[in-house]
């Protein structure tokens, strides 16, 4: 008796969801697909109805999630990715005109909805802020502006939301699945010789994560 009632704790302790509460410190690592809704403004003064697409990314993504409450936590997301500029409009024909390495670090604060449960649903919504690095222009925009030319983009301070869910793999591990949306505006500069070209872009891209988590 005393046997079977021991290992029927053991497999409840096993059993048990990996339920998130007060104090608990998560962290997960996803793989997340970065599909930007971009929209262009004109490339100005030189090619006006001449404008840029920014390419999609697939790349890993870290995060930690702190629970101020059982139901209250905040997740901070980090991760870079490199994307793909291609001219659009009168610009269309040079194809990949560009590229730069994005550093978007986004703090949210976040409700979930069933804590002990094996499926926690949760939402949040916070601020971002991005910043832009190794930028560099590909020979077919400098052949199309003349010469050589710098290119460099304004950080952007935005806005972001997310939803997502967590499914108990073990007591402490769990699969997340999560999906954001974040507001990415940036003016780029494209410099050649004396010349100054502007361009503004929004880049409010749409991030799609699958991944695993561990509560500590």
């Amino acid at each position: 008796m005393r046997a079977t009632l021991l290992s029927a704790i053991a497999f409840a302790a096993m059993a048990a969801p990996a339920a998130a509460e007060q104090g608990d410190f998560l962290v997960r690592l996803r793989g997340i697909y970065v599909a930007p809704q971009d929209d262009s403004g004109p490339v100005l003064p030189a090619v006006p109805t001449g404008s840029v697409t920014v390419d999609d990314a697939i790349v890993p993504e870290l995060d930690f999630t702190y629970f101020f409450t059982n139901n209250i936590a905040a997740e901070l997301i980090l991760a870079t990715s490199p994307h793909d500029v291609a001219g659009a409009g009168a610009l269309s024909a040079l194809g990949e005109i560009a590229d730069s390495m994005v550093l978007p670090p986004t703090l949210t604060f976040q409700y979930h909805f069933l804590p002990d449960a094996k499926f926690r649903p949760y939402v949040g919504a916070g601020v971002n802020w991005t910043i832009f690095y190794d930028e560099d222009a590909k020979s077919s925009l400098e052949t199309a502006l003349g010469g050589p030319t710098g290119v460099s983009m304004d950080d952007s301070f935005g806005w972001a939301v997310q939803a997502g869910a967590d499914f108990d793999i073990s007591e402490r591990v769990f699969l997340n699945i999560d999906v954001k949306y974040i507001d990415i505006d940036t003016t780029a500069t494209l410099t050649t010789g004396a010349a100054v070209n502007t361009v503004e872009v929004n880049i409010d891209p749409i991030i799609v994560g699958v991944g695993l988590g561990m509560r500590f």
